[in-house]
């Protein structure tokens, strides 16, 4: 995985939760290559955390190089299609200054996987229910059709902005229910187990620690 791109703010009711309003273009930033592990990996999280955050999401695997493409072509530039959870430090993120990538790319915050589940085994990428719990409790319920911005107008729209290559992973946004939208937000301590998944691509489980 050359690129790990993310996108913000790409549900309507999760932007809604945050205090946030729909972009008019897609919200792009970049998670660190070395935060990917896999599936049931533990988690740590880092030094100084009090707001580590969860999010499953729909991840999209380039098959080729994809410059320019359109809407109509996008998807056969896609390989396929796994879990993703986008681990998130809100206070890194939001109240450290500059941009979002220091609350994203913290070691361990990109579980992928645990499959790679090929495009001509999914009928449809924007109609796939996805749903995480912690410790046993569903806190997020919901699908990739409510998407602002659905998966070919992503690897469209990035393409025009950079190449993306074999490999690389678009995170397409996550749905309501994360720790910072309940009032009083909740976040994950040491010995929390997170347990996601989306419909026809597995599931993940992971259990915090404190590094």
């Amino acid at each position: 995985t050359g690129k790990f791109i993310c996108i913000g703010l790409n549900y309507s009711d999760h932007a809604a939760e945050t205090g946030a309003t729909v972009p008019p273009e897609p919200v792009i930033f970049m998670k660190a290559t070395s935060a990917i592990c896999g599936p049931d990996d533990e988690v740590r999280i880092p030094r100084g955390s009090e707001k580590t955050d969860w999010e499953v999401e729909l991840g999209v695997v380039i098959g080729k190089t994809a410059k320019y493409v359109s809407e109509a072509e996008a998807l056969d530039y896609v390989a396929g299609y796994c879990v993703s959870h986008d681990v998130s430090e809100r206070g890194f993120q939001t109240e450290r200054a500059g941009q979002w990538t220091k609350g994203k790319s913290c070691d361990t915050f990109g579980p992928i996987g645990p499959w790679l589940v090929t495009k001509d085994e999914v009928a449809d990428p924007q109609n796939l229910p996805m749903w995480l719990k912690v410790n046993g409790e569903t806190m997020q319920d919901g699908s990739s059709k409510t998407m602002v911005y659905g998966v070919a107008f992503l690897v469209s729209y990035l393409s025009q902005f950079m190449s993306l290559h074999p490999g690389d992973v678009i995170s397409t946004g996550t749905p309501p229910g994360v720790g910072m939208g309940m009032k009083p937000p909740r976040y994950l301590r040491d010995g929390d187990t997170v347990e996601l998944g989306i419909q026809n691509l597995g599931t993940q489980k992971q259990t915090f620690r404190a590094d």
